[in-house]
């Protein structure tokens, strides 16, 4: 490996070699990863590393993988979710960093997946909640309910992903990192179009002051330049201030940030005392348990979720049920 010198984490890299964590993070932004992505996979393998006393990742095998994702389980009884997402963090570090494949593991002990049933919204749920709540986050949180769309996918769109004239809204990177077509409300086709105007004239007033244009990934940076400068590109949802670009240190306008919309669903929801612990998901939730109700092919649904097999889909048949497995109770016979 040539002379070893030892990182501010104390993990051992080639002299004048960038720090593996380092590497990490340009091998994670070449693949067009997010940032959220990024930190994660990051902090994942952090926690691998230390949780081995600091050892080099080349110098660990299956056995070191298996006892970290074991003590996941057992000693932090982590969600099913979590201890994947610490194993494809991993993965991604033997593979693509160290260009090695990833040791076979022999079978471990995986956290448990609950089995829970989504939190729908009724009809007059969706309503009450919704009349509750103006501006932004209404249109947000409606494009939520009634396009079907996850947090981030609401946050990240661009105006060029709205097609007014087919009425539909094209996701770009959704989970999987998929893109998918889904239905655009013809109710919220006037608002949007009102806010596009505000949009556009923060987006002219940034241009009038020179400030950077709007972020692109960076295989999209170079295959279209000046992209960024060009209206079709901009967020529709602008935050309303500047803020400071982590990756390349550029002040600029970036999206609204989800933590408001959340806020300002989560105070909706107290306001309505409504009493289920809801979220913006449930929007989503809800989305594909009406269109249900409403007869829709269950195949169509799983197509505008972006769902990539249909037994995800599935698990919102079970509102569709009459009570309990669809029984009826001998006390109202």
């Amino acid at each position: 490996m040539g002379s070893l010198e030892k990182t501010s984490w104390g993990v051992a890299s080639a002299a004048g070699q960038p720090r593996l964590l380092d590497r990490m993070r340009v091998v994670l932004r070449s693949k067009r990863y997010s940032l959220r992505t990024e930190e994660t996979y990051v902090s994942w393998v952090r926690r691998f590393i230390l949780f081995h006393n600091k050892r080099h990742p080349r110098a660990m095998g299956a056995e070191e993988i298996t006892a970290f994702l074991e003590y996941l389980a057992v000693e932090r009884q982590v969600a099913s979710s979590t201890q994947n997402q610490a194993l494809n963090a991993i993965n991604f570090l033997y593979r693509y960093v160290l260009q090695d494949e990833l040791p076979e593991l022999n079978e471990f002990l995986r956290a448990k997946r609950p089995k829970k049933i989504p939190v729908v919204f009724t009809r007059p749920e969706i309503n009450r909640l919704l009349e509750r709540m103006d501006g932004r986050a209404l249109l947000m949180a409606s494009l939520c309910y009634g396009a079907g769309l996850r947090l981030m996918e609401c946050v990240r769109l661009r105006v060029k992903d709205l097609d007014f004239h087919y009425q539909q809204i094209t996701v770009r990177d959704g989970k999987g990192r998929k893109d998918r077509v889904t239905v655009l409300p013809t109710s919220q086709i006037p608002v949007l179009e009102a806010h596009l105007v505000y949009a556009k004239q923060v987006f002219e007033a940034d241009r009038a002051r020179g400030l950077p244009p709007v972020f692109l990934p960076d295989a999209l940076h170079r295959k279209y330049r000046g992209a960024g400068r060009q209206w079709a590109w901009q967020w529709v949802f602008p935050a309303d201030r500047l803020s400071t670009d982590p990756r390349s240190g550029e002040h600029r306008r970036h999206h609204v940030s989800p933590q408001s919309l959340q806020r300002a669903v989560k105070a909706a929801l107290r306001e309505t005392g409504i009493p289920k612990h809801g979220s913006v998901h449930t929007l989503r939730h809800s989305f594909a348990t009406h269109l249900l109700e409403r007869g829709s092919d269950i195949r169509t649904v799983q197509e505008l979720l972006g769902h990539a097999d249909v037994r995800t889909t599935m698990i919102y048949t079970h509102v569709l049920k009459r009570g309990g497995r669809g029984v009826l109770s001998p006390l109202d016979e």
